[in-house]
């Protein structure tokens, strides 16, 4: 897992195949296949949360359908007691103490962690979205901002600052022309060419022009996803996998 811990026991990550497919609707991941014992979803995401060093279970993830929606988490995480995941693609805890974790293959996992107003470290409220054309293109990243200022984060410029995870890049991803003049319309950064000169939409470079415009301090993971085979990639391998990116905190105050 790619990991950086940008204030003191504050963690942001980035997953890939490596640590295994962390969704259950896809590479036969439902547990009811595996009777009696785990199935792979289940071990792969107590793997991670060993790594991570948040008790089995404690993660927080979402039910993700390419929308705007954005809920609170409930402190239940995924394990038993959890009940279904709720259907949004955008998660916020107020306290910042709820481990997250948003999935991905080709859409942009974005993670954000924030200030309290004059805070110095970042001890306020964090949260994950789920970033794909639909989502960036309805707003999920400024209705995900709109929630943390909401819930406590601090609003001066660059009180909130966002990690944009590895996604498919603008030299890959093909769309078709009336896509892109729609994408490039509401978001012109968006705009791209495929390495083989055909109409594409740069959603990394439009997530981080969204977000600067937001007075948000954003940091980029380069990565594209159909380019690098250590990362899922649904255009280049469809149904192999998710991989995701996380947020949570350690040591003293962590749930």
């Amino acid at each position: 897992m790619f990991r950086v811990s940008p204030s003191p026991g504050l963690h942001i990550g980035f997953t890939g195949v490596g640590t295994g497919n962390l969704a259950f609707h896809v590479s036969g991941g439902t547990t009811a296949q595996y009777p009696g014992r785990p199935g792979p979803v289940s071990e792969a995401r107590t793997r991670l949360e060993r790594e991570m060093g948040v008790a089995p279970g404690r993660t927080e993830y979402l039910t993700q359908v390419h929308s705007a929606r954005v809920v609170e988490a409930t402190g239940n995480g995924w394990g038993a007691r959890s009940g279904p995941a709720e259907e949004a693609d955008a998660l916020v805890s107020p306290t910042g103490q709820d481990p997250l974790a948003v999935m991905v293959a080709d859409c942009l996992p974005v993670v954000f962690a924030s200030r309290p107003p004059g805070g110095v470290d970042l001890t306020g409220p964090t949260a994950v979205a789920h970033a794909g054309r639909r989502g960036l293109l309805d707003g999920v990243l400024e209705a995900t901002v709109d929630r943390l200022r909401g819930s406590g984060a601090g609003s001066a410029p660059g009180e909130i600052e966002a990690w944009v995870g590895p996604g498919i890049c603008g030299r890959c991803y093909e769309v078709p022309e009336d896509m892109r003049r729609d994408g490039a319309s509401r978001i012109p950064a968006a705009d791209s060419t495929t390495s083989w000169g055909t109409p594409a939409l740069d959603l990394p470079a439009g997530a981080v022009a969204v977000l600067e415009r937001l007075g948000v301090t954003v940091h980029r993971d380069d990565r594209c996803t159909f380019e690098d085979g250590r990362l899922f990639s649904h255009r280049r391998a469809p149904g192999e996998g998710r991989f995701a990116g996380v947020v949570w905190r350690t040591g003293e105050g962590a749930a």
